[in-house]
């Protein structure tokens, strides 16, 4: 309660004539005393340009935007192992914060530098909250959502969808508004306190991957339902499609160690042909919440694991492999079938054929159920969120530059600045008259790794899209579309397609919020009870009617009082996004 009446009580400070201006707060943590100076100094000087805060206003013309004399971002992000830097550059020198200054005379500066390895940012900034230390002006993180709740319910992040709404460019609203529901993690009292960080839509969305030199070899049709699909397996399992003459492969790679509904070698899919998915909540046909597993269609979906597992489709080490231990079980010619992303080519398809040359792969959409259902997991369009401190002096500041990167370089055109990458001599150069792009000819430098959130820029349909149109034949033409044809092979293009024509399957997860009370309190006793429960049915240990009695038991153990607090935030968000 004392949270929320001191963001009320910051509230009425925040606003003058209209437009933010805040007061300024930069002390650094650590060994960063230069760029608090750096940032009080500025912070003591209004910019001479006045034509900046309008600019940042209209939006959409905030690429005209330069401050002077300059200003200085402060920000804090965590710093992965794969952010390489050339000899002399560093997280606050190096070409990317050298074109903020240069091109908004922004000055980009960290708080404090630590690694996202070992959980060593999240300790030093939830040291910095514990000691009520001062914030910067901007958080970008990707990582422990509780950490985000905490931010979040320190009172000292603004109401940046207001922000949003007033400074951000026509082409992050679109972007932002392919799917309003990213605001909901963040949103407190109905408001958004975080700005999500733009992903590409369907980029984790699965297919099924079979192996095509073994369907041909049977003479096997591509399998449409369930049904088709276990007449395939069975050949799989029983036909010798490698014709070694052992009986030594089987249908199906899954793994569920990490639970059934994962990222790769997935077995969600399967639910989702009898309308449902596991191990999230998805929304009913009266728009209310439910939790997936405890569903009708999941008892359905059960049985039909247990039979393909008696029937020797299935790894009999299914709940002991993790997802990359299941997907090798395809890779090394075991397994007929994987279901993943578009994006198993790239890794770790391509072993395939380095274990068997003469091996194929094709994709295929994901078969419908009894009732003619196709369902899948779904990608969220975020993954991560922008915190903006309170009191910043200048937020339009942080609209301004990422306006600019949304206008120029998420979709570049051609003859803009951007057109062969962001920066030449890192993720580009010039060689023998023609631009490169790849890593043996850039050293493998990424410059949109430096920016304040992490890829630079994404409009999330965008990637998906143009993969489409190239596995369709069509000409690539912007420079986009000419770079992703340059490293997309056909697997991947065909993949892409099948992702994009099945869209309309996917059951995205619901629940995005912090853990509710209930859930605090019971989770770990509902999971393991939930992980038991399917295990032993899908091994047959124990009869598919045992689900009944799981139900029953989840429902009793806090399943009914967790299914209220989840529909309670749901209502809370889904009516209060402005």
């Amino acid at each position: 309660m004392q949270l929320k009446e001191h963001k009320r009580k910051l509230l009425p400070t925040m606003v003058l004539a209209g437009v933010i201006s805040l007061t300024a707060i930069t002390s650094a943590c650590g060994n960063n005393n230069n760029a608090a100076g750096n940032a009080n100094s500025n912070a003591s000087q209004e910019p001479s340009n006045t034509a900046a805060e309008g600019n940042a206003n209209a939006g959409a013309e905030a690429k005209d935007v330069k401050f002077d004399p300059p200003i200085t971002i402060s920000y804090l992000r965590p710093w992965g192992p794969d952010v390489k830097f050339k000899e002399g550059e560093d997280q606050d020198n190096n070409v990317h914060t050298k074109w903020a200054l240069d091109k908004f005379g922004i000055q980009l500066k960290n708080q404090w530098i630590a690694p996202s390895t070992n959980n060593a940012f999240e300790t030093k900034l939830r040291l910095s909250l514990a000691t009520n230390e001062k914030m910067p002006d901007i958080i970008s993180y990707r990582g422990d959502f509780n950490l985000v709740r905490e931010l979040i319910d320190s009172g000292r992040f603004i109401d940046a969808g207001e922000l949003f709404d007033k400074y951000a460019s026509q082409v992050w609203k679109d972007a932002m508004n392919e799917d309003p529901t990213v605001w909901y993690p963040y949103m407190e009292d109905g408001k958004r306190v975080g700005i999500p960080i733009l992903d590409y839509a369907y980029n984790g969305d699965p297919v099924m991957w079979i192996r095509e030199d073994w369907m041909q070899k049977l003479g096997l049709a591509a399998p449409k339902t369930l049904d088709d699909l276990e007449k395939v397996m069975d050949a799989f399992t029983n036909q010798d499609p490698d014709g070694n003459g052992k009986k030594d492969t089987y249908g199906l790679a899954i793994g569920f160690k990490n639970w059934i509904n994962t990222w790769m070698s997935d077995a969600g899919w399967i639910f989702g042909a009898y309308g449902t998915m596991p191990n999230q909540w998805n929304k009913t046909a009266d728009g209310k919440l439910e939790y997936g597993s405890v569903t009708e269609g999941s008892k359905q979906a059960l049985a039909t694991l247990q039979s393909w597992m008696s029937k020797g489709y299935l790894p009999t080490e299914a709940g002991l492999y993790d997802e990359t231990k299941a997907a090798e079980d395809f890779t090394a010619g075991k397994a007929g079938i994987v279901v993943g992303p578009h994006w198993m080519p790239a890794w770790p398809l391509e072993d395939v054929k380095k274990n068997n040359k003469d091996a194929q792969y094709k994709a295929y959409p994901l078969p419908a159920g009894p009732d003619g259902k196709v369902g899948r997991h779904g990608t969220s369009n975020s993954n991560g969120v922008v915190l903006i401190n309170a009191e910043m002096e200048h937020p339009e500041a942080f609209f301004a530059y990422q306006n600019y990167l949304f206008e120029q370089y998420a979709n570049p055109q051609v003859g803009g600045e951007f057109e062969n990458g962001l920066a030449e001599g890192y993720d580009w150069v010039m060689a023998d008259g023609q631009v490169k792009t790849d890593a043996a000819s850039t050293g493998g430098y990424a410059p949109e790794k430096y920016t304040i959130t992490f890829d630079g820029a994404r409009i999330p349909s965008l990637n998906m899209q143009v993969l489409s149109k190239l596995a369709s034949g069509e000409e690539a033409t912007t420079p986009f579309e000419k770079k992703l044809k340059l490293s997309s092979s056909q697997p991947l293009l065909e993949a892409a397609k099948i992702v994009l024509e099945q869209k309309d399957s996917v059951l995205p997860q619901m629940f995005t919020g912090a853990p509710t009370a209930t859930m605090q309190t019971s989770n770990d006793i509902l999971a393991k009870m939930e992980k038991d429960t399917f295990s032993q049915i899908i091994y047959g240990k124990a009869p598919v009617d045992s689900f009944d009695k799981f139900v029953d038991k989840w429902k009793s153990s806090g399943g009914d009082k967790i299914t209220q607090e989840v529909n309670e935030w749901y209502q809370s968000v889904s009516g209060g996004t402005k």
